[in-house]
């Protein structure tokens, strides 16, 4: 009976669900605000980036500051992001998993452009595919989930190469041409290397074209955490008769947005790849 009575008698199921409180959600403009600028803000400066007058920010602030989810410097009198909201910005990181996280927007990405669609993070012995979409025709191609792809023979691969840290590189260039022999990873002149190294940072991106596997082509993209630390690629591959293999055409940003996405997903607010 009181539940009837908490509510408007025509008022839909959906908008009761809904429905939430609106003083919180105005005093919450003020918590984005201090995030999108990511700097101390004096009170009228964020007030206007909220949308709202100093005086009725104010009372907002003494609250939030209450509760250390705003702290003002005594210097200033600036506003910042307080302790409590520190604690659970680093309690939501630390919870975040790339893979998780990057699967819904793989899957869309796959269905969106009709091509496979895989996701690979750095394992014991190099980049890994996690998890494979496979294209809506049949794509043939030597990679599978669990698969270990080559530094320097794929895009994956240099991917990582590109992102990770030179000695780490180096020690598993070493490891890549054993494990996989010199047919599939045939050792790579580090002059050449650096030089697609280089391109990738240039274009946020790596390619594959027909190579290493004929009449395939494909773009990687890297995704950042919240430290820019590379954590995982992403890497749309197609037949090269309906793939447009440019730099600046669709495939290529479809993947790099795809990627940008699950970037900021994992708290990164500027991606190296851009």
């Amino acid at each position: 009976m009181s539940a009837l009575l908490d509510s408007e008698p025509n008022e839909p199921a959906s908008e009761k669900e809904r429905r939430g409180i609106q003083s919180i959600e105005a005093g919450g403009q003020l918590l984005l605000a201090l995030g999108t600028h990511g700097r101390p803000m004096p009170l009228r400066e964020l007030a206007r980036a909220a949308d709202m007058a100093p005086g009725k920010a104010h009372p907002y602030l003494v609250s939030f500051s209450k509760l250390g989810l705003v702290t003002q410097e005594s210097s200033t009198g600036y506003y910042w992001l307080g302790p409590t909201a520190m604690q659970l910005g680093l309690v939501t990181l630390r919870m975040l998993n790339p893979v998780r996280e990057g699967t819904p927007f793989a899957e869309d990405l796959a269905r969106a452009t009709g091509h496979s669609v895989a996701l690979s993070v750095w394992g014991n012995q190099g980049p890994t595919v996690v998890f494979l979409f496979e294209a809506i025709y049949p794509l043939h191609v030597n990679m599978r989930t669990g698969t270990v792809m080559s530094l320097a023979g794929t895009a994956t691969g240099r991917l990582f190469a590109a992102y990770l840290p030179a000695k780490l590189i180096e020690e598993s260039m070493l490891e890549d041409s054993r494990r996989l022999g010199p047919d599939i990873a045939p050792p790579t002149d580090p002059e050449n290397l650096q030089k697609l190294v280089l391109e990738v940072r240039k274009h946020g991106l790596s390619r594959s074209v027909n190579n290493p596997t004929p009449g395939v082509c494909s773009f990687a993209a890297p995704v950042f955490d919240y430290s820019g630390n590379i954590v995982m690629g992403i890497t749309l591959m197609g037949r090269s008769s309906s793939f447009d293999a440019s730099w600046d055409g669709p495939q290529a940003k479809a993947v790099k947005a795809c990627a940008s996405e699950v970037s900021k997903r994992l708290g990164n607010q500027s991606s190296r790849a851009t």
